[in-house]
């Protein structure tokens, strides 16, 4: 049997009915595997398309990485992100118990989101 070593990313978006919503998850995936930062970069959605938070860390624990890195795309620690990402988690560390499965913090108050905002605004008024 292989070890498992290496950093799995579990990018984790709210899930949209609309696929051109669901497609800023994958454009960012995408630029972070071109990064090579992780062994594997795997999408998943809280609710309304698949694969779920739960299959998606199936996908990554999949790839025998020793830790998965839950990354929620949300700009607030609401409901979703500490209540049912915790509990995606937790049923992922018990499925996976050789697995760690660490999660992020949402997006939030990070600095860089004020640079953000304000290169939006300014694309707006010009």
């Amino acid at each position: 049997m292989s070890s498992r070593e290496g950093i799995g990313l579990l990018l984790i978006a709210h899930g949209s009915r609309r696929k051109q919503a669901n497609e800023d998850l994958e454009w960012l995936a995408g630029r972070i595997r071109e990064t090579a930062t992780f062994r594997f970069v795997q999408t998943s959605y809280l609710e309304l398309t698949e694969p779920n938070i739960l299959q998606g860390g199936t996908l990554c624990a999949q790839q025998m990485v020793s830790t998965v890195v839950m990354m929620p795309y949300f700009l607030s620690p609401g409901v979703h992100v500490r209540e049912d990402l915790t509990e995606a988690r937790d049923q992922l560390i018990a499925q996976y118990p050789d697995v760690k499965f660490l999660l992020a913090e949402p997006l939030g108050r990070h600095p860089l989101l004020v640079e953000i905002v304000q290169q939006r605004i300014g694309e707006a008024t010009n």
